[in-house]
Order: structure tokens, then sequence, then C-alpha cells
């Protein structure tokens, strides 16, 4: 039998007032994070030569691979779109983008100059930002910032969940499905490696007053883009958001959605000669042992 549920109701304490006005302590100061060249990524840009473009189909996902060196664009081409991004190391799946890291080293949403961490015991850089054409946005009023690293990715067991829906193209199926057609696996094998994304144009934030996730429309426009220097070899898989530009509602075919574009831009083998990929995490692993 299940247990019976018990009140638990708080009574405020005495000093109350005086435990909340305690001041915050940043957790993970970033200050000694090696701060990336732009300078040097953008000298490379300029000389940089476009090999290879992907559209990626409105409620649908796609996979693309990024050679170490090179730079990738994301573009809004046909109307206001969001896009969930999974990155992962091509040679080894299990070193992949890690949200929570890279929320916790550089905040809730990120722009120009700061990157993409992978998943422990890697913990590097896998790719640095080094143009966003929305970095206007800022915060809003309410509390709203744009391309966020604190949704997971809409998903239909969470559908499911709240409304007994059975809906296919929400962005988990869709990078399950492009992982999928990637490898050459069944979608069982290839589900377990999706991740939480980074949501390329989404504007987000939490409450003020209940702390929930929330969505608003996105303020990106048709030639926004965001772009990335790849740190080591990547493959990734980005999908449109079947919200469309998440003004109203996800997982579900009622809002507008367009399709993204994905560039790859190759600079010159002279260029990249002192360039190297950044180490693995130094930690020796011992863990007290």
């Amino acid at each position: 039998m299940c247990p019976k549920e018990q009140s638990n109701t708080a009574i405020e304490p005495a000093d109350a007032a005086v435990r909340r006005s305690v001041a915050p302590v940043i957790c993970y100061p970033n200050e000694a994070l090696p701060k990336p060249n732009l300078k040097f990524y953008r000298s490379l840009r300029n000389g940089a030569k476009k090999t290879a473009e992907v559209i990626v189909p409105a409620r649908d996902a796609a996979s693309f691979t990024v050679p170490a060196g090179h730079f990738f664009r994301i573009t809004s081409v046909e109307g206001p779109q969001v896009g969930d991004l999974n990155l992962w190391n091509a040679q080894d799946l299990s070193e992949r983008f890690f949200s929570g890291k890279t929320r916790a080293l550089h905040g809730t949403h990120v722009t120009t100059g700061e990157r993409l961490w992978s998943s422990l015991p890697h913990l590097r850089p896998m790719a640095t930002i080094v143009d966003d054409t929305l970095n206007w946005y800022g915060i809003d009023e309410y509390g709203g910032s744009v391309h966020d690293v604190i949704g997971t990715r809409c998903d239909p067991y969470t559908g499911n969940l709240l409304a007994g829906s059975q809906y296919h193209h929400c962005c988990h199926s869709n990078l399950t499905r492009a992982l999928a057609d990637h490898l050459g696996v069944p979608l069982f094998d290839a589900e377990p490696h999706v991740h939480d994304v980074l949501n390329v144009f989404m504007c987000t934030g939490f409450t003020r007053d209940t702390g929930q996730y929330f969505m608003k429309a996105s303020p990106v426009r048709v030639g926004d883009y965001l772009e990335f220097f790849a740190e080591i070899d990547l493959l990734g898989a980005l999908s449109a958001c079947p919200g469309g530009d998440c003004s109203s509602e996800h997982s579900s075919d009622v809002a507008a959605c367009y399709p993204l574009l994905v560039e790859i831009f190759a600079p010159s083998q002279e260029a990249l000669k002192d360039w190297c990929n950044p180490p693995r995490n130094a930690y020796d692993r011992s863990h007290g042992r």
C-alpha cells in the first residue's frame, strides 16, 4: 500500500528575513577559465571557405560533421525558428555536450566568447561561440534571454506524462532519428546518446514567482545566425523545434515552423598551423584512492 500523505506545512521562523537576506556566492567563479582568442578566431574566419551545408527541415532534424579547426553557422532562413543542438566527439560518442556544466560555468544563456563544454571525465571546450547576431538582446524585463542551456528538449515522454499524447516530431525524437540515420543503427541504440541541448535562438527564463521554466517568442529573424569554432572533431544534430519561435506551444503541429541552415567553413591549413585541440581535463581520476 502507498503511505498516507502527510501534512508538511512549514512554520516561518522568526529569523526568516535574516536567512533570506544572505548574499549569494557564485558557485564556479570563471575568471580562471582560459579566455578564447576571438581576434585569432576571426582572422581564421576571414579566410575560411564554405565546404558544406545542411538544411534542417521544419519539425525534423539533421546531422552534420565539423572537423576540428573549422567553423559552423546555424542560420534562420525562412522565418523565426528555434533549434535544439546536440554535439558529440565524432570519434567517441561518450564525449558529448554537457549543458549543465556549461550553464554552471557561463550562466543560463550563452553568447559570443563563451564555450560549449564536454561531459565528464573529458570536460574541455567542444565549440566556441565566435559570432551571435542576437547578442544585443541581453536579459529582458521578464528575465528572459536567448540561446539557453537550461531547457532539456521537448520529448514524447513528457508529452505523454502531461497530455497523454504520442507526438513523434518533438526534438528528442527528431534528434534520435537523425543520429540513428547517421550511425546506421536502430532508434533504440541511438536514443541513449541524445542529451540535453543548446536551445539555439530560443528565448527563455524562469518566472520570478514560481521559478518555472518559461519560453516566449524568439527575437530571431531571417538572416540571424549563431556561429561556432569547432575545438575538436564534431558530430552534430540539430532539430528545428515543432514550437517554431516558441511563442505559444511545442510538441504539436500547431505552430508555424521553418527550416534551419547549417553551414561549414574551412580555414586554410596554413592559418591553422599554430593551433591545437584543447586537451582533455587533467584530473588524475584517482577519486581519493
